[in-house]
């Protein structure tokens, strides 16, 4: 699976941006795509994910619950997150991942996109 990310960039404390993620090469059946993050000198963390069965069950981390809307188009295997009244501590690279469970686990997410990176500063 390849994943190809876009959409990062700066943006002033309380304002809002939009990532998207494409992937190739997706097999078939239920997966999970989502997004992580990780700021400088801090682990990765996840921000969002969502499952393409039972409608759509999404998780959101505590810190962006609330401000951050994940959604996905199973017809052409991209996700989305937008972000909203970002904050300063939500600057970071953020990384689109595939995996075949719903979880928080880094590890358990086996495909990684390369990196965007969002900057939040006035």
């Amino acid at each position: 699976v390849q994943l190809q990310a876009s959409g990062g960039g700066l943006a002033q404390p309380g304002g809002s941006l939009t990532l998207s993620c494409e992937a190739s090469g997706l097999p078939f059946g239920r997966s999970v795509m989502g997004w992580f993050r990780q700021a400088p000198g801090k682990e990765r963390e996840i921000v969002a994910a969502m499952t393409n069965w039972s409608g759509g069950v999404r998780y959101y981390g505590d810190s962006v619950r609330g401000r951050f809307t994940i959604s996905r188009d199973n017809a052409k295997n991209t996700v989305s997150l937008q972000m909203n009244t970002l904050k300063p501590e939500d600057t970071a690279i953020y990384y689109c991942v595939v995996g075949p469970k719903l979880t928080t686990a880094a590890s358990d997410y086996t495909s990684w996109g390369q990196g965007t990176q969002v900057t939040v500063s006035s």
